[in-house]
């Protein structure tokens, strides 16, 4: 019997023989995925050579930024209104406990109580949260409550202001203060000029059509735009044909004030009138009929009539001795001079703040408001001046003037004025300084 004899045809393979078809079975997935990443190695990168190198450099990996916190600053800006105070102003960011202890650190320095309706203030803020607040006391200085090193300071600091100096001249056809208007000035001036010749000009009674003035000025500015005026450094007055001139000086350690080219000062013991641009509704006189009582009596005083309100100046430095009310009298102050000379201010609408018994009040002090309060009429100002006891009409006392320039700054004060004098006549000029203010800048 033959056996049928089966022949392998696929004999062992050796270790260098290639695979067979299970082998290739094998082989091929990994094939495919090596073709695989071949080409999407191609189609990712393209070629090999320098441009694969360029584009597959070390990519330089930048840290991410941290974001810094800018403070978000806040300003406002206002003015005080009716009956605000400082807890008002404040209460948003101290509690009243700390209000009480700022007013009672800021007494020495300004007393916040005094914070006066209209006038301008500011209001800081970092965050929200408190930085200063600016209030302007007048027009030189500012009361300044700021935040610094978790602390508050508190203090008075001088207003800075741009100080051009020019000229003003202007011709009086009916009042000064029309006068100063026309000429494109504000009324502040002429009160101003009225305040230094009102020793020597009645501008209620003294004044003419036709007076002129000149007057060297401090203009100020305050962020490009007008601030008011400083000083009057000199100022010349033609009434009725007579020539009145004053210049500016402080001689020495003295108080700065206003003298004539001679060094005479121009300041007397008394001024002409308490009140500005008024009108005079009754003179001095023995024998007047009075519109109320209807009967005939002397009248030794002089009548204002004025707006009410019209604030009413002391004529002369002294100590008030009476104060008060009465039915004829009305609101009234009596303001001793010397031992010589007292006067009297009759039917006030009300007194100013801290006018009282045994006060000492300067030359020029507002004292008081014109009011209609007693037996009068209508609002003015009813002035009584007495010398040893008896009535005299103030248009007749011929007072002393107050010290003229020391010898020893009587040649640099006439040097001065020459200066001063060129400019009044001169074509007008203009100079511009910067000038922290203080006290020796404000009117005399």
């Amino acid at each position: 019997m033959i056996k049928k004899v089966r022949y392998d045809y696929q004999p062992p393979r050796s270790a260098r023989q290639p695979q067979g078809r299970r082998g290739s079975r094998r082989f091929f997935p990994a094939a495919l995925v090596l073709v695989a990443l071949t080409v999407g190695g191609l189609v990712l990168f393209g070629p090999s050579g320098p441009e694969l190198q360029a584009r597959t450099s070390p990519v330089e990996i930048t840290a991410p930024q941290t974001k810094i916190k800018v403070p978000v600053r806040n300003r406002v800006e206002s003015v005080i209104a009716a009956g605000e105070t400082i807890s008002s102003l404040l209460g948003g960011y101290f509690s009243p406990q700390e209000i009480h202890e700022i007013s009672q650190k800021s007494k020495k320095i300004f007393p916040l109580t005094r914070i006066c309706a209209g006038q301008p203030y500011q209001i800081c803020t970092i965050d929200n949260k408190f930085d200063s607040f600016t209030y302007e006391i007048d027009q030189n200085e500012q009361l300044v409550i700021r935040r610094a090193d978790d602390q508050l300071l508190i203090e008075r600091v001088p207003i800075e202001y741009e100080i051009r100096t020019q000229v003003v001249r202007g011709l009086v056809e009916s009042s000064l203060f029309e006068a100063v208007t026309k000429t494109g000035e504000t009324s502040e001036l002429a009160t101003a000029l009225a305040d230094i010749f009102a020793w020597d000009i009645d501008f209620l009674r003294d004044l003419r059509s036709g007076d002129t003035f000149s007057a060297l000025v401090e203009k100020r500015f305050r962020d490009g735009k007008p601030a008011g005026y400083g000083r009057v450094l000199a100022a010349e007055f033609r009434n009725n044909g007579e020539l009145f001139r004053a210049f500016y000086y402080q001689d020495g350690k003295r108080p700065a004030s206003y003298y004539d080219e001679t060094g005479r000062s121009v300041r007397k013991a008394f001024l002409k009138a308490p009140l500005s641009f008024t009108r005079i509704s009754s003179g001095f006189t023995y024998k007047r009929f009075h519109p109320i009582t209807k009967t005939w009596k002397a009248h030794p005083a002089i009548d204002y009539a004025a707006p009410r309100g019209t604030p009413i100046k002391t004529v002369g430095d002294g100590t008030i001795t009476r104060i008060g009310f009465t039915r004829g009298n009305g609101n009234f102050i009596e303001v001793r001079h010397n031992g010589t000379y007292k006067t009297i201010y009759l039917h006030m609408s009300k007194f100013a703040r801290g006018m009282r018994k045994g006060k000492r009040v300067a030359q020029g002090r507002v004292i008081g408001y014109v009011g209609a309060t007693g037996l009068a009429t209508g609002p003015h100002l009813c002035f009584r001046m007495y010398r040893n006891g008896s009535p005299v009409n103030p248009y007749r006392v011929k007072a002393p003037a107050a010290k003229p320039i020391s010898s020893a700054h009587l040649t640099e004060f006439k040097q001065q004025v020459r200066t001063l004098v060129a400019r009044l006549e001169g074509r007008e000029t203009l100079q511009v300084a910067s000038l922290r203010p203080s006290s020796a800048t404000k009117q005399k």
